[in-house]
């Protein structure tokens, strides 16, 4: 019987990842759950072994029930009743398997119901998900909004709502109006606190909302009268219980039909302060979107290894002149480089969820006691590596899940273009991965500052000298060594130009190399350890890393801000 954890032990190397150890032990807190369940791990092996039979068990589910409902879910999607979401009919089969299982709320404190699990684990349950079905990877990915809450709600708010979300309840963050997407300091739904009830009241319109008739949702409104930047955002908690929310559209979209995009009206809905005011969107969104993008990072990374086993056995079937196309070196390049972005993407994802769960355990620790200077010191570290390394993640994966499909579409050549083909609901689903949370271009914004700085440079010469190769790749180490002089003169020159204009112009590029050099150390790593599963990655990773980086060297070290003329979009002059 298939299973997308067991099939794959690829994900799997990651539970050995250098700093999983160190992870396990703050989140587990000295093993103190297994005094009072019976389920918590003892120690570090013990915790291991856990999280090897909840992949296990979502791997068994995502393969034998998510799949084989996907394309179901993808031709009946949901509609709408009386102002309500109804999902596809096997959507609710899905949200049922993954409730008995025990899949909701996993990250959240076993008092709450949860299981404790790192967000490194939580990101391979993500992407077990999507590989079965991009789709309801969004509806049940949506949970870890209830990590926001946990981190900024009051104990109150945590014992009422947290365990709803463990039963299996469904989240949404309500973010985007019409007027305010990636700009949401432009956001308008209006929040009054009404005194006579003692509570908040909140009216307005709400779009694009992913899983939008969910049960909890977490709310970004204006609550400052006059005012009309982010200082006047504050985040609310509104439960579909209350009343008050109608879905008066669902979004007719290109892919992930199965994940309803709602438009809300909210109409005096009442909801509950989420922390502080005026603190919505300049923290807690924040934090909220760092996760989400994150999230889709694993989503892209799932999907990426669907449309790779789509290509790979379509070509060792196909046959053409005579011969499995696979033969062909056109093709088995193809599928080379849709395995190494798989592979390299793979582990930058992990590698950024490792950071992610070191500080936030941290921040944990710190709600129950002052941290030691080391422990702060240490949390600062890995909250800025966490910072600099979402962007990439999150960028990178979502354009590789879009090249793997579109290549998977390639392979299987005019029957990848036919709808009964499942390459062709991959390619679909994966446009909205490097649009949505941030688009790509938003992901270069929130990178460019470590790279400007020179955090990212000296974070790939750690990297580099960290690395103690095996025979096998040593030579590859030496080569991406060659190329960090290339990238370090390419940066200072676009810096020496002085012209802003210029510098965000080149910024993908410099971006894009940034990545490469990053993903190519990373690959190189985990092929030294596991040569079986990653050698051959390592190996076209690496060359197309020279290609791109070398390249784009080139590009930025010929440009001038005069160049910019030539790609600026003019009106012709009038005569």
């Amino acid at each position: 019987m298939a299973n997308y954890y067991s099939d794959h032990p690829e994900i799997g190397f990651y539970l050995n990842h250098p700093l999983m150890a160190r992870i396990v032990e703050l989140k587990e807190k000295g093993f103190a759950d297994a005094k009072e369940y019976d389920y918590a791990p003892v120690d570090l092996g013990d915790a291991i072994e856990n999280y090897k039979q909840i992949l296990d068990i979502t791997g068994d589910i995502a393969a034998n029930i998510i799949a084989p409902n996907s394309e179901s879910v993808d031709l009946e999607g949901p509609h709408l009743e009386n102002g309500r979401m109804i999902y596809a009919s096997k959507t609710f089969e899905n949200i049922d398997a993954t409730r008995k299982a025990g899949l909701w709320g996993v990250s959240m404190p076993r008092r709450y119901g949860g299981l404790n699990l790192p967000n490194a684990v939580f990101s391979m349950l993500s992407e077990l998900i999507a590989a079965a079905d991009a789709g309801f990877q969004n509806i049940w990915s949506l949970q870890s909004c209830i990590d926001t809450l946990y981190e900024f709600g009051s104990e109150e708010q945590r014992q009422k709502y947290i365990p709803r979300v463990c039963a299996g309840e469904g989240m949404s963050m309500d973010l985007t109006e019409p007027d305010a997407g990636s700009d949401l300091q432009r956001v308008m739904l209006k929040a009054t606190y009404d005194e006579k009830e003692q509570c908040w009241r909140l009216n307005g319109v709400k779009r694009f909302i992913t899983n939008g008739d969910s049960d909890i949702h977490l709310v970004l409104a204006r609550s400052e009268e006059g005012t009309k930047d982010g200082r006047g955002l504050s985040m609310f908690i509104y439960d579909k219980r209350q009343g008050g929310v109608d879905v008066r559209h669902i979004e007719h979209k290109l892919g992930i039909h199965g994940s309803p995009t709602c438009e809300l009206t909210y109409k005096n809905a009442k909801a509950e302060l989420c922390g502080s005011t005026r603190m919505g969107l300049i923290k807690y969104v924040m934090a909220l979107m760092n996760g989400a993008r994150l999230g889709i990072a694993a989503q892209s990374v799932g999907l990426s290894q669907e449309a790779y086993n789509e290509g790979l056995a379509y070509a060792k079937e196909r046959q053409q002149f005579g011969q499995k196309i696979i033969e062909f070196p056109a093709v088995y390049d193809m599928l080379s480089r849709m395995k190494a972005k798989l592979d390299a993407g793979r582990s930058l994802l992990y590698q950024t969820a490792c950071y992610v769960d070191i500080y936030k355990c941290l921040e944990d620790i710190e709600r129950d006691r002052k941290l030691t200077p080391e422990e702060k010191q240490e949390m600062k570290k890995y909250q800025r590596l966490a910072d600099a390394f979402t962007p990439l993640a999150k960028g990178m994966n979502s354009e590789y899940a879009n090249q793997n499909a579109y290549d998977a579409i390639s392979i299987h050549g005019g029957s990848g273009f036919i709808m009964e083909y499942k390459s062709q609901r991959l390619y679909r689903d994966a446009r909205i991965f490097s649009i949505y949370e941030g688009t790509t271009q938003l992901q270069v914004v929130a990178a460019i500052r470590y790279i400007s700085n020179g955090t990212m440079l000296q974070n790939i010469k750690d990297m580099a000298a960290s690395i103690v190769p095996s025979d096998s790749v040593a030579g590859l180490k030496a080569r991406v060594e060659k190329l960090i002089p290339i990238y370090e003169d390419a940066l200072n020159y676009a810096k020496s130009l002085d012209h802003q204009d210029a510098f965000d112009f080149l910024a993908r590029r410099l971006y894009d190399m940034t990545c490469e050099l990053v993903m190519s150390l990373l690959i190189i790593r985990d092929a030294a350890k596991a040569p079986e599963l990653f050698t051959k990655s390592a190996q076209v990773y690496v060359r197309m890393a020279e290609e791109d980086v070398i390249g784009k060297a080139a590009y930025i070290k010929a440009f001038t801000p005069d160049d910019l003329c030539s790609f600026r979009a003019a009106e012709p002059e009038a005569e």
